[in-house]
């Protein structure tokens, strides 16, 4: 729906526009009201449209490779979102949708040249804006690339899996051979004293029944933690090739623009000898100097 010139006063960015040129840029943009929930545009969309929030709350978000939503910004009263995309003129990389019932200006690129031939400060604030977007992004890739494999596996771990990692490392280590050997030790001494008496005589039947018993079950429980140790090996195979992938990203991206700062380079070149060649050389010093 048509924009009210009054409207524009209520958004920061437009509050210091005077009368008439808040009457000429409302004359350019759209009131668009949208209710909870519902989705302002998605990843793949033209970005041929950007926003202001003017009143309620938007959300915008990614999925990541994990599948998972991961929230980029939610932009409140008087910020910004999808400008970035409506500039460069390329597709959403995000969606956007409203958390509650909100009201946003829809804008073009030419509302905005209109807005900054009137008020060149407003292009400072809608610089800022995506400044904080794109840190935003920065951290969000920084903090994907710095998981640690063990605290993702401790999220997703059971107390059965707990257990059985307790019972491996409790049974690898030389507290267990000590305790056992002692244990041991003092059932067959205590049963060879008693002679007639004993409960479990030499040779200790009852004991190898035991001791069966705690290798049958030992086993397994030692085999679940082998498996879960592989699996945090093999997350952890995963997130160093996800880091080795952006690093190769930021390498390619390094030299491509190493490259197109040769081909400027060259063109500069190229420019200089093409003046130089229409001007002629240099004058030669005068005689006297030369003498």
């Amino acid at each position: 729906m048509a924009c009210n010139p009054e409207a524009l006063h209520d958004v920061p960015l437009f509050a210091l526009l005077d009368a008439d040129e808040r009457a000429v840029l409302a004359a350019q943009v759209e009131l668009k009201r949208f209710a909870a929930r519902e989705r302002i545009y998605k990843i793949g969309d033209p970005g041929g449209k950007a926003y202001v929030v003017v009143s309620g709350s938007v959300r915008l978000t990614i999925v990541d490779e994990d599948h998972q939503e991961v929230v980029v910004d939610q932009p409140g009263n008087g910020e910004f979102f999808g400008f970035a995309s409506m500039l460069d003129q390329t597709p959403h990389q995000t969606d956007a949708f409203a958390v509650e019932e909100s009201v946003c200006l829809e804008v073009e690129r030419n509302d905005i040249a209109i807005l900054i031939e009137r008020k060149p400060h407003a292009g400072m604030d809608m610089l800022t804006v995506l400044g904080r977007q794109f840190h935003a992004s920065q951290e969000l890739v920084r903090m994907r690339a710095a998981r640690n494999p063990n605290d993702v596996i401790e999220e997703r771990e059971t107390t059965g899996e707990r257990i059985a990692d307790e019972v491996a490392r409790f049974g690898g280590s030389w507290s267990f051979i000590i305790a056992f050997s002692v244990v041991i030790a003092v059932y067959t001494l205590i049963n060879v004293r008693l002679g007639g008496a004993a409960w479990d005589p030499y040779p200790f039947i009852l004991l190898n029944l035991f001791l069966s018993m705690i290798a049958a079950i030992q086993a397994p429980v030692i085999m679940m933690s082998q498996n879960r140790q592989d699996k945090k090996d093999r997350l952890r195979s995963e997130l160093d090739f996800d880091v080795n992938r952006r690093a190769e990203s930021g390498i390619q991206s390094v030299a491509q623009k190493l490259n197109l700062l040769g081909e400027k380079l060259g063109d500069v070149e190229d420019l200089l000898r093409e003046k130089l060649a229409r001007e002629g050389p240099p004058p030669a010093p005068p005689a006297a100097l030369q003498n």
